[in-house]
């Protein structure tokens, strides 16, 4: 269900056969006002959230060569294998200590370097006043990473802390550090309170994709450019949780519409506090992030339920993806098995694909070997490369190029839900 429909000629047309010719033209159903309204303010929004993703990923980008280059020099890689090493060990002890369950270690170590980075360039930056460009860059490389390295390990982290009742830390340090991730270090990346624990997990998983899922692309051209525009659009009513808001007060659940509420309030608070006490520290640390990851959550949603079955559309087996690349960090590739078995832990996915495999093959679900998400989104939309999706994809029964092109084709069309 997304929050700003599309504006049609048939509901700008909305007149009674009788009625007289206007020399002005046909009259304007006034219901559609609002929806037009909302659409040229979310486009610009839309434009600017690829700008703003387009600034780090320059910077992303540029780190990972430069970080490329250097391991080139026999002693700086060697010197960096031993301090990752050191820092590797040092974090699985402090794992073993104040984790839930040590398996999530993984999660552990990003919240560690965010909070070692991120957060002291940050404070350093509201101590100082005015912006210093050296602070900005590297505000933007330590939540980014090489390669948005770091944002995905980040989205992974606080995508299953969303799943976790108690969240990551035992009960000895629940209290100070519980959802450490989604209720303080999100503010960073400009995601707000509530998004995971509430909108995703009561929200996504209970409608996986389908129409009334504020997420849904199966409306959409997957392979349309214009359509992600549009999609990115509307995704800002999710980003901002004003959609989610309006999902749950429609079908009166209090209880998560009360936490949407406290969610907003609460990053509204931070947002315009950093604001009022300096308008270009609000602008380069608070309103770039949050329309960064305006972006970087409508790309994701784009492509974990890409693929869609028109005959059955709301069915996640056949709607969610699975993509297996070399870095699956916390296993985030097995979408499908996460969808189905949403509480279990990501170390298990692997074995659980294998005893869901027959309904996988019977439904059809899509697997992608050598892709993420982002590749996945690159070739899809951006170059619309068909042919390099077809190579990619792992079909269930032997099938030729020319078949597989025909099944990306026919799940990637839009659809539209039946009249009620």
């Amino acid at each position: 269900m997304q929050f700003v429909g599309k504006l049609t000629q048939a509901a700008l047309n909305d007149v009674p056969k009788d009625a007289r010719s206007n020399m002005y033209g046909p009259a304007v159903n006034p219901r559609a006002i609002p929806k037009f309204l909302l659409r040229c303010l979310s486009v610009p929004v839309a434009l600017a959230s690829i700008a703003a993703t387009s600034l780090e990923g320059t910077l992303s980008v540029g780190f990972f060569g430069a970080a490329m280059l250097l391991g080139k020099v026999r002693h700086i890689r060697q010197a960096y294998q031993f301090l990752s090493r050191t820092y590797d060990r040092f974090i699985g002890r402090l794992g073993q200590e104040v984790l839930r369950d040590s398996r999530d270690t993984p999660a552990l170590r990003i919240m560690v370097s965010i909070t070692l980075t991120a957060l002291p360039i940050f404070v350093i930056q509201l101590v100082l006043g005015k912006p210093r460009l050296l602070l900005v860059i590297a505000f933007y490389l330590s939540l980014c990473g090489p390669k948005f390295q770091r944002s995905v390990r980040m989205f992974s982290a606080k995508h299953l802390e969303a799943h976790r009742p108690q969240g990551y830390f035992s009960d000895k340090y629940d209290r100070v550090f519980g959802r450490y991730v989604e209720f303080f270090l999100g503010y960073l990346y400009g995601d707000l309170p509530e998004l995971g624990r509430t909108v995703h997990v009561r929200l996504h998983h209970k409608e996986n994709g389908g129409f009334d899922d504020n997420a849904s692309t199966i409306g959409y051209d997957r392979t349309n450019p214009l359509h992600f525009l549009w999609y990115l659009s509307d995704n800002i009513w999710t980003t901002l949780g004003l959609a989610p808001y309006a999902y749950f007060r429609a079908r009166g659940d209090v209880k998560n519409q009360r936490r949407m509420f406290w969610g907003m309030a609460r990053y509204l608070v931070y947002f315009g506090a950093v604001f009022l006490y300096d308008w270009r520290i609000g602008i380069l640390y608070v309103l770039v992030p949050l329309l960064s990851f305006n972006f970087i959550m409508a790309l994701t949603s784009w492509v974990q339920h890409a693929f869609c079955d028109p005959e059955h559309p709301e069915d996640y087996f056949v709607n969610t993806v699975t993509v297996f690349d070399e870095v699956n960090f916390m296993n985030e590739g097995y979408h499908l098995c996460h969808h189905h078995r949403s509480a279990l832990h990501w170390t298990e996915m692997p074995a659980h694909l294998e005893r869901i495999r027959d309904k996988m093959r019977e439904s059809g679900s899509l697997v992608f070997r050598d892709l993420d998400f982002m590749q996945l989104f690159i070739e899809l939309t951006l170059l619309r490369r068909m042919d390099v999706l077809a190579e990619k994809l792992v079909p269930w029964e032997p099938m030729n190029h020319e078949q597989r092109l025909a099944i990306l084709a026919k799940r990637t069309k839009p659809v539209r839900a039946a009249a009620p």
